[in-house]
Order: C-alpha cells, then structure tokens, then sequence
C-alpha cells in the first residue's frame, strides 16, 4: 500500500476554516497527521481551489497574505501540476464514471501522484477510481 494520501479541497478547506466546528477538528487531525508522515499530496488545481474558498467562501474569511502563506505551506507536501495529458485522462475519467471534469481531475491528479487513498467529502466513500480509493475522512 502506498504511504500517500492525495487531499480534496473541500478537507483543507475545513482544516483551515475554524467555524467549520467538528469538521474542522477531525480534519485539521488528520492533516497534522499527514504532515508528520511527510504523506500527503494535492495538486496545483486544489491549491488554487483552497486559495479561492478560503478568501471567498470560508465562515471566516482568511486574507490574501494569509492565503498565500497557507499555500507557499503546503509547497512542502508532493505537489501535483495538471498537464494537458493529465486534462485528457480527466476527460476519459469523466466519461467512464460520470464524475464532474473537476472531480476527474482530481482523482487523475491522485492516481498520477501514486496516493491509493483520496481524502474527500465530496466522492462517494469507499468509492474506487482505477487505481485511488475515495475515504470520506468524517467516516473514518
């Protein structure tokens, strides 16, 4: 089993957003975890989700320097950049699954990173994409 645990948006989000209450205790946990092992992996397209929902759609909205100063963080963990061979596969994905495109990308970017587990709220639990298997962290 691989040591890598790719990390959805919406589970940094929560991480970071402090009136997300016990969402954000379990996965600010589990994040911390993470960090410790050196395991986890996002891509360049949930780092751009994680900067525009912490400014815009957090309880508590964070600012520009704070979001920049979470993302040059999180430059540290295995970051996975989208390629256009990478929006291809998405697409394929996309139509084997019926996912949304973004959600396609997502789990492309997880399998391409060798993460066997994807972290996420939005995916359905247990669900398995190819090679990524989706874990809801609030059902664990």
């Amino acid at each position: 089993m691989s040591d890598k645990y790719f990390v959805d948006t919406n589970v940094l989000v929560y991480a970071h957003d402090v009136t997300a209450g016990a969402k954000h205790d379990q996965t600010k946990t589990r994040v911390e975890e993470l960090w410790r092992n050196r395991s986890g992996v996002v891509s360049t397209q949930v780092l751009q989700e994680l900067c525009v929902n912490l400014r815009r759609k957090a309880g508590r909205p964070v600012s520009l320097k704070a979001a920049r100063e979470i993302v040059a963080d999180y430059l540290a963990w295995n970051v996975v950049t989208n390629t256009g061979e990478s929006i291809l596969d998405a697409l394929e994905l996309e139509e084997r699954y019926g996912v949304s495109f973004w959600d396609a990308l997502v789990i492309q970017a997880a399998e391409a990173s060798g993460a066997e587990v994807l972290y996420s709220e939005d995916l359905s639990d247990g669900q398995k994409y190819r090679s990524v298997r989706v874990v809801n962290p609030f059902k664990i």
